[in-house]
């Protein structure tokens, strides 16, 4: 079936990750299938909204029988690109981007943090994660042209040059974790996560939401 990416909601493509992980979750224990009230319970979204987000990709499950967890783990992987490795490189090997080169998203294995720059002397041409860190002086030298996502963990008073500099060397997408709202032309995809404006979020609806 040829779905058109470009009509599914942005909210819902958000979403898909969270059904994925799941999904992957429930295949590893040896369930076959799965209603939609145990995906609600099980990611947090309700069942309504997780038969909408399916619907936009046809018919995923039967009445009454739910979803085939095979079926769908293999049609959200294709939909999800999960057949492809994505490269990624990190601008700011501070304790964040450490911590990620750490990490290094070991639980998708189409997406991994290939290359990091930084300034500091002591990391550069060393490998952290078993991830190699160039200067970032060298990042348009560097750079490998197959690498269209990176990840931004600089202070903020620099963000917007870096950007400028990604974006002219052909980065498509970047996941800012400054609190800089970067400036970026309409192609170029960008996903602002500030640490500090969730974790405020979280606490005023603790103390206001108390009960929802």
């Amino acid at each position: 079936m040829n779905i058109d990416q470009s009509k599914i909601p942005q909210a819902t493509a958000k979403r898909l990750p969270l059904y994925y992980r799941f999904l992957k979750n429930l295949h590893s224990s040896g369930k076959q299938r799965v209603s939609s009230a145990e995906l609600s319970d099980a990611v947090k979204v309700d069942s309504a909204t997780i038969r909408r987000d399916f619907s936009y990709f046809g018919a995923l499950g039967k009445k009454g029988y739910g979803y085939n967890v095979n079926y769908l783990l293999s049609f959200f992987r294709k939909t999800l690109d999960q057949d492809e490795m994505t490269k990624v490189s990190l601008i700011g090997v501070g304790n964040l981007g450490t911590a990620f080169l750490h990490y290094n998203f070991l639980k998708n294995n189409n997406t991994v943090i290939s290359i990091a720059f930084d300034i500091d002397e002591e990391k550069i041409g060393s490998e952290i994660g078993g991830v190699p860190v160039y200067g970032l002086d060298h990042l348009e030298a560097e750079l490998p042209d197959d690498v269209t996502v990176a990840i931004l963990t600089v202070p903020a008073q620099v963000a917007q040059s870096i950007t400028d500099r990604l974006i002219k060397k052909g980065i498509k997408g970047i996941l800012n974790f400054t609190p800089a709202r970067l400036s970026v032309p309409d192609e170029i995809r960008i996903h602002h996560i500030d640490l500090a404006v969730e974790l405020q979020s979280l606490v005023y609806f603790l103390k206001h939401y108390p009960n929802e």
